[in-house]
């Protein structure tokens, strides 16, 4: 999505990162919101590792609600998060925060997309990781998970 293309009625998250703004999880979750028409995008927060504590100090107290996680801040997000589900302290790491309350909840999606899988350890990371942004893109804007469609996904070549 276009920044001329967001409107008052457009759903938002964001995506905290060195390179948020063109990296992969913002194509992928914009390629999934597109593909299920829906009106929604990501606003990507490009910050370096001197603002990271900053950032996440205040997001509490912002109005962000939903914000995915590059993987370079993946690791240190952890001790922002009120609490962390379990599949987030097994693997060490926060895929991405939800802000209730002004409270920091932390979450990884590595055990949920795996489940979606017959074979998960036949699994590319890449497979992996558009599935995780695939999940999300249902748990926070009512998208379908159709893991068929995600070579389609990774196939396309707009953004």
């Amino acid at each position: 999505m276009k920044p001329h293309e967001i409107k008052p009625d457009t759903r938002l998250c964001t995506i905290l990162g060195h390179n948020a703004q063109t990296g992969y999880m913002r194509r992928y979750f914009n390629r999934i919101m597109k593909h299920n028409n829906a009106n929604a995008t990501a606003i990507a927060l490009n910050i370096t590792d001197e603002n990271f504590v900053f950032t996440m100090k205040s997001v509490g107290q912002s109005k962000v609600d939903k914000m995915m996680i590059e993987r370079e801040f993946g690791v240190d997000v952890i001790q922002y998060c009120k609490s962390i589900d379990a599949c987030a302290s097994k693997e060490g790491r926060v895929d991405f925060i939800e802000v209730k309350g002004g409270e920091v909840y932390g979450y990884c999606l590595d055990d949920e997309a795996k489940a979606l899988f017959d074979k998960p350890e036949f699994l590319d990371v890449q497979i992996l990781f558009v599935t995780k942004v695939m999940l999300l893109a249902n748990r926070w804007f009512d998208t379908k998970i159709d893991v068929d469609s995600i070579p389609i996904l990774i196939g396309e070549n707009n953004g």
